[in-house]
């Protein structure tokens, strides 16, 4: 949130400072949106063990496009270029993944994919507008009720982090140049800036 001050990283103590020296091995550098919850870092911690425990329970491909999705209604550009890279690198080809951003609907992903996005672009945009078709329609696809809900829970998992990042301070432009290359023609535009935590 642009309005409220973060705490520099050399001035960072006790939990604050170990929230930073932690990311900063992990990633090599202290990320934007890491800064973004200095004051509050037992809830970035929060987030990394809620989030890493939905990952965890789904199918990689399945979590990445119910987050793509998630991302494009939220106009997170952030999370749509991190989350669209690893579509890119590891599962769909480049132009795949453009077309999914603009419509998934007709980006030639199969029923099993589109139903999957459907439903995590539902919950990003208005939860209360699901319905039994949609759960059904995912169940006719083969999918588990938990296979279900992890969708939810991965595009309700990115509605939080967004929404805090909502802003230009939780962006690393370093790095994710090559990606926004990759993907600017299609990304959505919008203030919200999430990353590549999850």
């Amino acid at each position: 949130m642009t309005f409220i001050e973060t705490i520099p990283e050399d001035a960072g103590t006790g939990a604050t400072a170990e929230l930073y020296a932690t990311e900063e091995e992990a990633f090599g550098f202290v990320p934007n949106f890491v800064r973004a919850f200095s004051l509050r870092p037992e809830v970035y911690t929060a987030w990394k063990g809620l989030n890493g425990a939905v990952k965890g329970g789904m199918d990689l491909r399945r979590y990445e496009l119910a987050t793509l999705a998630a991302a494009t209604r939220l106009r997170s550009s952030y999370c749509t270029l991190a989350h669209g890279s690893v579509l890119m690198d590891r599962f769909l080809e480049p132009e795949t993944v453009m077309a999914a951003v603009i419509d998934h609907q007709s980006a030639g992903l199969d029923e099993t994919d589109v139903a999957v996005m459907d439903l995590a672009a539902k919950v990003a945009t208005d939860a209360t507008s699901v319905n039994q078709a949609d759960v059904d329609r995912l169940r006719s696809c083969g999918l588990s009720d938990q296979d279900i809900l992890d969708v939810v829970l991965a595009a309700a998992a990115r509605c939080f982090f967004s929404k805090v990042l909502a802003d230009g301070r939780a962006r690393d432009r370093h790095r994710l140049a090559n990606v926004n290359q990759r993907l600017s023609p299609a990304r959505p535009s919008g203030r919200s800036r999430s990353g590549p935590s999850g």
